[in-house]
């Protein structure tokens, strides 16, 4: 290497360790309180998100345990409703009914709203001496028990019976239903429901063919329902009650009156009445 660069090189590194330099730091005070504003921040942050996550976790836990009371509700009936349909039809404890559930984590909070509430108020339980037993709308032991309740809606006019409520309350009434054979009749609603009626074969004849023109011959076209059933009551006959589901008729909105509302005006000096003389005709002529 070339001497005179060596002797620069080396000139070179003595005047820079020759000039002092002094680095530049942040004040204290600047420090400080950027530490104290981050800290700040960071404790804020954590407490809204602690906040956030609390009130959300009430929230949820709110919803979640009168969600789980429901659930509970609707098991206890289900599990009710399905052994009625097996044929235990003897009443439980409510401990009883939790045990054959596995409700077992149930607490004493949610024991007390089953018993004094949610079992004792709802329609398809039945509650005797403090045990619960499955409440369906008809009691049916067995299959003569069915064929006396559709014969009794086939002598009074009721129509016949919706074969959920006949499941729900036979035991075993698949079978049941099977064993009476023609003696039922089924007949399925427009909204799918099949309904059972009582097949009367007293009321199995022949119909002369002249008394079916006759029949036939009385036009019927300008009376409707109502006025038909009002004159089979004035004649002593009961018709049977309709079983499908009624047509809700739609509201009419009220027509608003046409026309303009009379303005009323506010009359004053109604205590002069008799007093005052009217000029708006001219001046009255002297007496």
């Amino acid at each position: 290497m070339d001497p005179a660069l060596l002797r620069e090189r080396e000139l070179f590194k003595k005047r820079a360790l020759s000039t002092p330099a002094v680095e530049k730091r942040p004040a204290a005070s600047d420090s400080g309180s950027h530490k104290k504003k981050k800290a700040k921040v960071d404790k804020e942050g954590s407490s809204g998100s602690k906040h956030t996550t609390e009130s959300s976790n009430g929230t949820f836990n709110l919803k979640a345990s009168s969600g789980y009371k429901f659930g509970c509700l609707a098991k206890i009936v289900n599990y009710m409703k399905t052994r009625h349909q097996r044929g235990d039809t003897h009443f439980l404890t409510l401990d009883e009914i939790l045990d054959e559930t596995k409700l077992l984590d149930i607490g004493m909070k949610q024991k007390q709203w089953l018993m004094t509430e949610a079992l004792a108020n709802n329609p398809k339980i039945e509650v005797r001496d403090g045990k619960y037993a499955f409440k369906p709308k008809y009691h049916l032991k067995d299959k003569k028990a069915l064929l006396r309740l559709l014969d009794k809606h086939d002598q009074l006019g009721l129509g016949g019976v919706l074969l959920d409520d006949v499941e729900e309350g036979l035991p075993n009434s698949a079978k049941a239903i099977k064993a009476l054979g023609d003696q039922i009749i089924f007949v399925t609603r427009p909204d799918k429901k099949k309904v059972l009626f009582y097949n009367d074969k007293h009321s199995q004849f022949v119909v002369d063919e002249e008394f079916q023109k006759l029949w036939r011959s009385v036009p019927v076209d300008s009376m409707d329902e109502e006025k038909i059933e009002e004159y089979l009551k004035k004649q002593g006959i009961s018709s049977m009650q309709e079983t499908g589901p009624k047509k809700v008729l739609p509201v009419q909105k009220r027509k608003k009156p046409g026309g303009q509302k009379k303005r009323r005006f506010k009359t004053h000096n109604d205590h002069l009445a008799g007093v005052l003389e009217d000029y708006s005709d001219g001046v009255p002529a002297k007496k």
